[in-house]
């Protein structure tokens, strides 16, 4: 079931059943994908129609955020929790290692830090087999030659569960424009999840996330990265959903 906020239908499954249908869904033929719905993604997507299809087009757009919750709530939705890309990211990857036999390939970040995913996965998903990785250049756009390379190499390996962390809204649109191409099952786009799966960027304490105060935390870590989300994102979103709400 779908929740319609702002124009999006935001999925309101909880984590563990999300999981258990993109789980599912790679035992079934055809090519889905997950995008996340917060705050940040709506505002940014307000002024890119580009980004705006892709999340419309996402199989899975799931409430990353307490403001979604909040907002679903408010509008007489049935969101009850959020589901971010790590709760999506670790709940499939410990199905797919419970099951075993299936492929992963990650796409984005630094050459350091697909090094340091290749050695943790080794130990956290033993009966995972990584397909491989891929550094894409650190550029608003690529050119035709670069999106080639890329279909190449992933389409050389045919992952199972194709892991994108390019940050939004590059990865969502990414995505959108050459799922089709690609020989995958499942795409994510993930973004920061890379770095916290790391260790790089540390995700915030259990209590913050329960309080729904998680971007707290990261706000203190990264301000010059995070202030316009919690400034300017947040409060476009907080306007637009009581504006919804009274034209209902």
């Amino acid at each position: 079931m779908k929740d319609i906020i702002l124009g999006y239908g935001v999925d309101t499954f909880g984590v563990d059943e999300c999981c258990d249908l993109i789980f599912s869904s790679l035992q079934a033929p055809g090519k889905r994908w997950m995008a996340c719905f917060n705050p940040h993604s709506y505002a940014e997507s307000f002024d890119d129609k580009h980004f705006a299809s892709a999340l419309r087009d996402a199989d899975w757009l799931v409430p990353d955020g307490i403001g979604v919750v909040l907002a679903s709530r408010m509008l007489g939705g049935s969101i009850v929790d959020r589901v971010t890309g790590s709760d999506v990211f670790y709940g499939l990857m410990e199905r797919m290692n419970a099951l075993g036999g299936m492929t992963v390939f990650f796409l984005g970040a630094t050459e350091n830090t697909l090094t340091l995913i290749r050695e943790r996965l080794a130990r956290d998903y033993p009966c995972i087999e990584l397909a491989g990785t891929y550094s894409p250049p650190f550029k608003p756009e690529y050119t035709q030659a670069e999106l080639d390379e890329m279909t190449a190499v992933i389409n050389a390996v045919k992952p199972d569960v194709l892991w994108v962390g390019m940050t939004a809204p590059k990865q969502e649109k990414w995505i959108l424009d050459n799922l089709p191409l690609l020989d995958v099952k499942f795409a994510g786009a993930i973004g920061a999840v890379f770095d916290f799966y790391t260790g790089r960027v540390k995700r915030s304490h259990p209590v913050f996330q329960r309080l729904g105060l998680e971007w707290l935390p990261r706000l203190l870590q990264q301000p010059r990265r995070l202030w316009r989300r919690m400034f300017i994102s947040a409060p476009i979103f907080v306007m637009h959903v009581f504006k919804q709400k009274l034209t209902e």
